[in-house]
């Protein structure tokens, strides 16, 4: 295998044999080929894809490349949940304690912030002390005794996947329908699961903004699971404005507190409810979706999900004063309101520009070592739709000094925008299973 030949192979549109590909891939893992080799045939696929083989090659190396979780020991369904990414997605910081109150255990590996969207270990960290680097033998235990566990990938758990997700990250390679694939289900497949629920991104805000792509990202994802033996359900999703209203790392956790509170902005409750619904489904095949949707609802308004997400916090090292004290989560010091200054109705708030506004702050990467400003972001007041008068709050913008502030106004209203007309999208507009779409 030359690692030359292989790159090119690519770049001219060719396919590469399974053995050939996974020799590269291994030899990358083992530094035997350089990030700026393994870069240039990332960027040679963001142009040419995969093909189903080459795809299977990959999910098949990274799965390869670690440990596989054996969970069988616990007396109870084993279901997951992954987001492709969106903004203002905090939904798994409300989801995995809800769907643990149920009775589901769910053993949630998670990612870092990618490109313009956060991630979920991101806002986690934004409580003090909270660890999502555990060993798998924590993990296990905080899993059998709490009923869900919330961990970035571990040494031992597709490392292979580990660091092409860096590497794609600030090479402009993440929007590629084969490696968002195999990388989400290189990692669910290693956490030993009965079920995998995907929460599918579409819209401008999203990495695939088409739908016609997510519904090929969502097949294909689905596909991997089934032929694997792990029923997977995908959600398409809409992102074509923020999930609720906050935009930030510890912002979204304060957010996802208030959800488990019975506070939360209605769009991330219907979702979270939905999501706990089909992860009901696939641990129980007797159970009708209103009366899971009937189950989640209660588990959330009696506080069950709540003292779940406490006990979590206090498992994984956190200070679980912040469900009754937000004010000690990491939030930006300086902070201004931004004002509406023309009447008229609001047509979009683009996802995209608040994402890459968080990034511009300090909130994102944008070097592989990178260390976030977990604080900085926004809290948007408006949504599609809604009628807005001169000096009404147009949103909150939060940052580390007076020219964070600045930018961040600026950004503020690039992203809201008055006068067009507004067309959002359902906010689930499908579902997509083995069977059908």
């Amino acid at each position: 295998m030359i690692p030359s030949r292989v790159i090119e192979t690519k770049r001219d549109g060719g396919e590469l044999g399974a053995e050939e590909l996974e020799a590269f891939l291994q030899a990358y893992l083992e530094d035997r080929i350089p990030d700026y080799q393994m870069a240039a045939f990332l960027m040679a696929t963001y142009f040419r894809g995969l093909t189903r083989v080459e795809t299977d090659a990959l999910v098949r190396c990274m799965l390869e490349s670690g440990a596989v979780l054996d969970l069988g020991y616990l007396d109870g369904a084993r279901v997951d949940k992954h987001s492709t990414g969106g903004v203002g997605d905090k939904v798994s910081l409300v989801l995995a304690p809800l769907a643990a109150a149920l009775g589901v255990y769910v053993p949630m590996m998670s990612g870092r912030g990618l490109g313009h969207t956060a991630g979920t270990l991101d806002k986690l960290e934004a409580i003090p002390g909270f660890r999502t680097v555990l060993r798998l033998d924590e993990f296990r235990a905080i899993l059998e005794t709490v009923g869900c566990a919330m961990i970035g990938q571990t040494d031992e758990i597709a490392p292979l996947d580990r660091r092409l997700y860096a590497l794609r990250d600030v090479t402009a390679t993440v929007p590629v329908i084969p490696l968002i694939a195999a990388s989400i289900m290189s990692k669910k497949l290693a956490e030993g699961l009965n079920g995998l629920v995907l929460d599918v991104k579409v819209g401008s805000g999203a990495f695939i903004p088409d739908e016609e792509r997510a519904l090929d990202l969502a097949r294909t994802m689905v596909s991997i699971g089934a032929g694997r033996g792990l029923p997977t359900v995908a959600l398409l999703t809409a992102m074509d404005r923020p999930l609720g209203r906050a935009v930030g790392n510890a912002l979204e956790t304060r957010e996802a507190i208030a959800c488990l509170r019975g506070d939360g902005p209605a769009d991330v409750v219907e979702l979270v409810i939905e999501e706990a619904a089909e992860m009901l489904l696939l641990s129980d095949a007797s159970t009708q979706r209103d009366g899971a949707r009937e189950r989640a609802r209660e588990a959330l308004s009696s506080g069950a999900a709540l003292d779940r997400f406490i006990r979590l916090v206090e498992a994984q090292g956190g200070d679980p004063r912040v469900i009754e004290d937000p004010s000690r989560l990491a939030l930006a010091p300086e902070r201004a309101v931004v004002e509406v200054v023309e009447a008229g109705t609001v047509g979009t708030v683009e996802p995209r520009v608040l994402g890459f506004g968080v990034v511009g702050l300090g909130g994102g990467r944008t070097r592989m070592d990178q260390e976030v400003d977990l604080g900085v972001g926004f809290e948007v007041d408006v949504r599609p739709g809604q009628r807005v008068e001169p000096g009404q709050p147009l949103g909150t913008v939060y940052a580390r000094d007076a020219d964070g502030l600045s930018r961040g106004t600026r950004v503020l209203r690039e992203a809201v925008r008055v006068g067009d007309p507004p067309h959002p999208r359902p906010l689930i507009s499908h579902r997509v299973t083995a069977a059908d779409v």
